[in-house]
């Protein structure tokens, strides 16, 4: 059942998918219907999933599930990434690599690989006080809490 994020508890399990770009007006609109539809039928051994989920910065889809009521299961999670996997075919975009690293340049969101971050740390090109989005958070409290932060507070500290 397709819930209004901001309605979602905060203990609600969270999944953070980054885009390696950033969505155009026409995909944005195009996103939110494909996942309304997808949220709206969303099940586990049957059962409904009273899930919801947002877009931030045109780049991150933040799918959140309150599993109060009912956990996902192994196979509602395949199913989950089955639909992100066909997103990513459709838009050409990368949205399951966990191996890159998004960070706040300003207003600007840049998106690196890893290997690249690392070497910007070492060359000063961002530091502990840049902003970073941790997607290590577990749920939507934390998510609102921790997951644009400062790289000192977050895993990418060890880069600084």
């Amino acid at each position: 059942m397709l819930v209004d994020f901001k309605e979602l508890p905060n203990t609600s399990r969270v999944w953070i998918y980054q885009s390696n770009r950033s969505f155009n007006e026409q995909e944005l609109s195009e996103l939110k219907v494909a996942f309304d539809d997808f949220v709206k039928e969303w099940t586990a051994h049957g059962s409904t999933l009273n899930a919801g989920y947002e877009i931030r910065y045109k780049r991150f889809i933040i799918l959140a599930l309150d599993q109060s009521m009912t956990s996902a299961s192994g196979c509602s999670i395949d199913a989950s990434v089955h639909f992100i996997q066909q997103l990513e075919k459709k838009y050409n975009v990368e949205l399951l690599d966990k191996m890159n690293v998004s960070y706040k340049q300003g207003d600007f969101v840049a998106y690196k690989t890893l290997v690249d971050f690392k070497k910007m740390a070492k060359q000063k090109a961002v530091s502990k006080n840049t902003i970073v989005f941790n997607h290590l958070v577990a749920n939507k409290g934390e998510y609102l809490e921790h997951w644009e932060v400062p790289a000192s507070e977050s895993w990418h500290s060890r880069f600084m």
